[in-house]
């Protein structure tokens, strides 16, 4: 079975779903630990890489076809940034210091979700080595030195190209009208 093709309410099937545990447990556990820099106990690690699976059980549905992987790395993030903010936030919190106005705005958020789905069209757009050298970097977190490793390149050489990508994002977002 090709894990990767499995989506939707084909997740739930129990040996499947152990599977899929199987396949990207490391995987996940690897983002948390990256996203996290390390700040994380072995034990947040772990309670984090369950959360991750428990959410993917329960939004099956969500995901599409051929994206099993990418979806899993995404709910990896999102759990361990939440995990890593809930950890530095523990330290006790004084009621009278919050700010309780709301402050949300449905513009704002709206903005935002366009600029992340235009962004991620122009890394879309981006000519390897570039696009796995922006996505490793902003989204697995890693740095230049592991990005140089893994991709056998010079450090120096992807820091380069870190900063050339991140200006051709710049200009292509600028020209497709957004202010940055």
């Amino acid at each position: 079975m090709d894990i990767q093709s499995v989506y939707g309410n084909k997740i739930k099937d129990e040996k499947t779903f152990e599977c899929i545990m199987d396949t990207f447990g490391h995987y996940v556990a690897t983002i948390i630990y990256n996203v996290s820099k390390g700040t994380l106990t072995k034990e947040d690690v772990e309670e984090t890489t369950s959360d991750v699976f428990i959410t993917l059980w329960k939004n099956a549905e969500k995901v599409q076809e051929g994206k099993l992987k990418s979806y899993i790395a995404c709910i990896a993030k999102t759990r361990a940034l939440n995990k890593v903010n809930s950890v530095r936030n523990k330290a006790s919190v004084n009621i009278e210091e919050l700010d309780l106005e709301d402050d949300f705005s449905i513009s704002d958020e709206t903005e935002k979700k366009d600029i992340t789905k235009e962004v991620r069209r122009v890394v879309d757009e981006l000519t390897e080595p570039d696009r796995e050298i922006i996505i490793r970097f902003y989204y697995y977190y890693q740095t230049a030195a592991e990005i140089a490793k893994i991709m056998d390149m010079n450090k120096e050489t992807v820091k380069t190209r870190l900063r050339r990508t991140k200006e051709k994002i710049k200009k292509a977002l600028t020209e497709r009208g957004y202010a940055l």
